[in-house]
């Protein structure tokens, strides 16, 4: 029996060019509505985040759509072997968000899986869409 999952690589041999065009193309999944934040029962973490800021969908594609190049972090292989051909990516972007009446500047953890569909479009799944809950470095800053 085969597993699942296996060790994951971690990637930061990018250049600022590749990174804005990976955006590129990430917004344009985000304006023609092509994605998803995972919000099931493993993503919990996800859940509570947009719960806990009371992130609309307005307020997550203006999050999404904000992500620059030096937000990037590194990329990583998908670790479910069935997916050993994706990489995803990392962000990290800081925003303003309301807790409950109070601002609060917060760091948002932010892993962006990009597939393509049958017909070749983009699809993006954020895999991760939460505050920042480890030490992370950036690439570009």
């Amino acid at each position: 029996m085969s597993s699942t999952t296996r060790k994951a690589g971690k990637y930061t041999d990018f250049t600022p060019d590749e990174i804005k065009e990976y955006l590129t193309r990430f917004r344009k999944a985000i304006l023609d509505g092509k994605y998803t934040i995972a919000k099931g029962r493993k993503r919990r973490e996800n859940m509570e985040f947009i719960e806990d800021y009371r992130i609309n969908t307005k307020k997550e594609r203006e999050i999404l759509l904000g992500i620059q190049y030096d937000d990037f972090c590194y990329a990583v292989d998908n670790q479910k072997e069935e997916f050993a051909h994706e990489k995803l990516y990392i962000f990290c972007k800081s925003q303003e968000l309301d807790y409950w009446g109070e601002l609060e500047t917060v760091d948002i953890y932010i892993k962006i899986n990009m597939t393509q569909t049958k017909s070749g479009d983009d699809y993006t799944v954020v895999v991760s869409f939460h505050r920042r809950n480890k030490p992370i470095k950036y690439l570009f800053k």
